[in-house]
């Protein structure tokens, strides 16, 4: 690889910046539910290990919604774990974005903070691949362009999240 292409595929300070934004906000939305309401469990500390055992709704339906959300969330920490680390091999950047998740579940579980669900860690874990998988396309398709277009696309995207939590957070009771 040449000197230009080495440069231009090192992560720099935009993406470290992105990735510094998303992970306040990655802790802020599992931890203290923002931009929701903050609220611990009233039965103490609870903990589901039957994979989905927990992902039905109150009238007995699956609940979709959630499974996605927990997938789409973990998205980006495989993006961002790609461009930061592009030397790392796969599987460790799987066995990052899954010690990530079960440290999220362990912390709500440790503080009683929402429910520590290994349905979470499962499409957590999915959603990091995914993201990795995301990566390496375009990394193949954009060559040494790739971190400047996900740079810009993350950037895109961060403002909309942002904008979108500060509008929830300044209209929610």
């Amino acid at each position: 690889m040449t000197d230009r292409a080495t440069k231009s595929a090192a992560p720099g300070a935009l993406t470290i910046v992105l990735f510094g934004i998303y992970a306040v906000l990655l802790v802020a939305v599992i931890l203290f539910k923002f931009p929701f309401q903050y609220q611990l469990t009233e039965n103490g500390r609870e903990l589901n290990l039957i994979p989905f055992g927990g992902s039905y709704t109150d009238f007995g339906r699956f609940g979709i919604g959630e499974v996605i959300e927990n997938v789409l969330i973990f998205v980006p920490l495989g993006i961002y774990i790609s461009m930061l680390k592009r030397e790392w091999s796969f599987g460790l950047r799987t066995l990052v974005v899954a010690a990530t998740s079960v440290g999220f579940e362990a912390i709500q579980y440790a503080f009683s903070i929402g429910r520590a669900d290994i349905t979470d860690v499962i499409c957590n874990t999915f959603g990091g691949v995914l993201g990795i998988g995301l990566y390496a396309i375009t990394a193949n398709l954009m060559r040494t362009r790739t971190n400047r277009v996900l740079n810009i696309v993350a950037l895109v995207v961060t403002v909309i999240v942002v904008a979108f939590f500060a509008f929830l957070r300044a209209h929610s009771k």
